[in-house]
């Protein structure tokens, strides 16, 4: 590798590294194995850039500066009125449209990545609108942020086969830029220092040339030749090493960026041909939504990683955020990806839906869980324990089954990891050790949902493959559970309650008071100051309640649930320009602070779009289709003008100086994921008529047969219940136990030992289904494995059980 003679850049290390916002107006990237690269779009320009995964972003952006007569600067991403469109709808190639906001330019540019290389192409045309084209002198800025890293990288100038590029390393990773025709001039530098943007602010011109940066926040600066009338290309690629990258971006500069295109185009559209004909809002640009939908799942699922779908290609409130801070999303969660998965189902690509599955089984945990959130590799990120992350895998295996979508010998590969995931949510629930948004621990209401509706669909698959007894404890325990989510989740007539006019409703997490005496045996629920004990949480209520109906626990007329509504409604429904959006929880403290500052560790809470789409679920099993329509017009109007659904809208004063505008996308992840494919099952569901993704073996048994369990159910970590009549006791353990009791206060004493459920937990039932209302059941334990006994007695009382009765659908 050639280089000119050596002129170090000046300023090191540069100013600290940050990332671009995540206001992201496009994303794509090629269907094909040979191409591993992806990239967003924002404020006109190239935003990150990810290679060689999807979970690895190497670039921060890529933006042009124009300078012209009588010192005239603009840099497009400030300076301009943007505008995007795809070439087709959905499909995630686009044109941008720059037009300066002081009449002098317009800049059009086409952006793809090569099907067949590791490259990202840029076809740029600059049109002068005031003056002549030989006026204006156009540059690109590129800042590298080689792997997921912006403060140690190098950049330097240099040449391969005889053609000028420039380069950048860090993370083991190399980045190399070039254009065609050539770039004019070249230099590197640190941000903020000698990056060449002062220089051409201040004097419009580069005044030195820097062949070398080393070890800081560096960028690139290009001058493009844009005489020609079709424009220049520009290729941005990247290799393990500097020539790697060269011979990349030199390949795809000589097929040139119609080639490329042509390819691009064509595997998207073979892709998408046989997905359903479902219809969703449409863009000022004529895009439909649901091919945006289509085409955003399609972007977030890599072909190297079958399967691996990471939540978005965007760092919330990236402006912000430095390299010890990507914010999470960069990753994958099992919760979501299985929410994706249906959204693909929804779709009609089942194909790719079968690929979530066995990426799930291919990264479960040897305990049955899957990790709280993951590389695309399977290794593990944040090291929280989510219920709902194990048994949502058990669903999606249920509903391919439905969809007779199944690879191999059907769904018998699947029985291991069904059993292992069965075990660890049996040995671990009911409580959660997290929500669904990984912040508080207790009984929540969706985990609850998610991991019952688990349960029976992980009974029925273990059955359908001869073992009956197992699949009856499974069932057993779902019942159990479902018979205690009212004493465990509802409160009644409290200070929220009246106010809202409800005689009670589903807390957002319920509270056990004192977790109680733990037996060295059982798994210690924390929350997270560390303690045994869940504050009271009585006043704070969330849409998650909504989930006893979405998994078919519950019936949308259920008195408890309208009475939930209402609270929901008088506490977190909030009237945007678009219609109705709600926010997670009250005391949200995720979202921006009032004063539009990004999120630090505190801020506010903002709405979530995906919530409006559960909401529509809910109302349209509710039977109320019209509702559940107007919800889904609000849901898309959240979206912004590229079509994409954020994770939090703006719901205060607009702030036009940090492009805050009230209803639209505020700083936090766009696009959700998530959110998409919530969207696209909300379509589907209209389309139905129907919920699409409610487990009919959950609604069968609750809502139609009204099944109820045979026990009142005892652990060391649940709340002391009272014996319900009619019911035995059943005590679950840990460990093999004999439980020695008696029900006439020790006159007369019985010993009865338990058994292996066979999935980890051992299982003692005790006959008192007909014992006299007036008896005190005490027991306690002989633990064999130990030779000991426990040292303490545990005493049971019968007490009303009717109080949360529930109502058939």
């Amino acid at each position: 590798m050639s280089q000119n003679e050596d002129r170090p850049a000046p300023g090191h290390p540069g100013v600290a590294a940050r990332w671009s916002s995540s206001a992201k107006s496009g994303v794509g990237t090629a269907l094909t194995a040979e191409s591993r690269v992806w990239f967003t779009l924002g404020r006109g320009i190239l935003n990150e850039v990810y290679y060689p995964r999807i979970d690895m972003a190497c670039m921060r952006d890529a933006g042009l500066l124009i300078t012209g007569p009588d010192g005239f600067f603009s840099e497009e991403k400030r300076d301009a009125h943007h505008a995007v469109e795809s070439y087709e709808s959905g499909l995630p190639a686009y044109r941008l449209v720059n037009t300066c906001t002081r009449g002098r330019f317009r800049i059009i540019k086409r952006v793809i990545t090569d099907p067949r290389r590791d490259v990202v192409l840029q076809k740029i045309r600059f049109e002068a609108l005031e003056g002549k084209l030989e006026d204006y002198r156009v540059y690109m800025l590129l800042a590298p942020h080689l792997v997921n890293g912006g403060d140690h990288n190098t950049a330097w100038t240099g040449q391969y086969k005889g053609k000028d590029l420039v380069f950048a390393r860090g993370g083991g990773r190399t980045l190399a830029l070039g254009a065609e025709p050539a770039v004019l001039r070249r230099s590197v530098g640190f941000v903020g220092r000698s990056d060449g943007w002062r220089d051409l602010k201040e004097t419009g011109d580069l005044s030195a040339l820097y062949t070398r940066a080393d070890d800081g926040n560096v960028a690139m600066i290009v001058e493009l030749d844009m005489r020609d009338d079709d424009g220049c290309t520009v290729a941005i690629g990247f290799g393990t090493t500097a020539e790697e990258a060269a011979f990349r971006v030199r390949g795809s500069l000589q097929d040139g960026f119609l080639h490329a295109r042509n390819l691009y185009v064509a595997s998207w559209r073979e892709k998408t041909r046989t997905i359903f004909d479902l219809k969703g809002g449409k863009r000022p640009s004529g895009d439909d939504l649901y091919r945006i939908d289509v085409g955003v799942l399609l972007t977030h699922a890599p072909v190297g990683y079958r399967g691996a779908m990471i939540a978005s290609l965007s760092i919330p409130w990236g402006q912000s955020k430095g390299d010890d801070d990507l914010g999470g999303y960069h990753l994958v969660w099992p919760r979501d990806l299985v929410e994706s998965a249906g959204g693909l189902l929804a779709a009609g690509l089942g194909d790719a839906a079968l690929d979530v599955l066995n990426f799930l089984q291919a990264t479960q945990e040897i305990d049955g869980r899957w990790p709280q959130n993951m590389w695309l590799d399977g290794k593990p990120y944040w090291g929280g324990v989510q219920l709902d992350e194990c048994a949502f895998p058990v669903l999606l295996v249920e509903a391919l089954q439905r969809a007779n979508i199944t690879a191999g010998p059907g769904t018998a590969r699947y029985i291991p990891m069904i059993r292992r995931a069965a075990s660890f949510i049996v040995r671990n629930g009911p409580l959660t050790a997290q929500d669904r948004w990984e912040e508080d621990a207790g009984f929540s209401p969706f985990t609850l949902a998610v991991t019952i509706a688990g349960l029976l669909a992980a009974a029925e698959l273990i059955e359908h493959h001869g073992d009956a007894p197992c699949a009856r404890y499974l069932r057993e325990t779902a019942d159990a559970w479902n018979d205690g989510i009212e004493d465990w989740c509802f409160v009644l007539d409290t200070p929220l309650a009246r106010e809202a006019g409800a005689a009670g409703y589903y807390v957002r997490m319920g509270s056990v008071g004192v977790a109680g005496d733990l037996a060295s045996s059982q798994i210690v629920v924390k929350n997270r100051d560390g303690a045994n004990t869940f504050h009271a949480t009585a006043e704070i209520v969330s849409p998650d309640a909504l989930a006893l109906v979405r998994f078919g626990l519950r019936s949308a007329h259920d008195p408890r649930m309208v009475d939930t509504v209402k609270v929901i409604d008088h506490k977190l429904k909030v009237e945007l320009p678009q219609g109705p959006s709600w926010y997670r929880y009250n005391e949200d403290g995720y979202g921006e602070h009032a004063d539009g500052s990004g999120f630090d560790g505190v801020g506010i809470g903002r709405p979530w779009p995906l919530l409006t789409g559960e909401r529509a679920h809910f109302e349209l099993a509710a039977g109320r289709v019209e509702e559940a329509r107007r919800l889904l017009k609000s849901m898309e109007l959240s979206a912004n003008r590229g079509g994409l659904l954020p994770e939090q809208v703006w719901d205060a004063d607009d702030i036009p100086a940090l492009l805050l505008k009230r209803g639209r996308p505020s700083g936090s992840a766009m696009p959700l994921v998530w959110a998409h494919s919530e969207h696209l099952k909300l379509l589907r569901s209209l389309a139905d008529g129907v919920v699409f993704d409610m487990p009919p073996l959950t609604a069968k048994r609750y809502l139609e047969q009204g099944v109820t369990s045979r026990f009142t159910l005892w652990r060391f970590d649940l709340p002391k219940a009272p014996l319900a009549r009619g019911r035995d006791l059943r005590i679950e353990t840990l460990e093999a136990a004999r439980v020695h009791w008696s029900d006439d206060d020790w006159a007369t004493v019985h010993d009865t030992d338990s058994r292996h459920s066979g999935f980890g937990t051992h299982v003692t039932d005790l006959p008192v289904a007909n014992a006299s209302t007036s008896v005190t059941l005490r027991f306690t334990f002989w633990w064999p494995g130990g030779s000991r006994w426990e040292g303490r007695d545990f005493s049971l009382t019968f007490g009303d059980n009717g109080k949360h009765a529930r109502t058939k659908a």
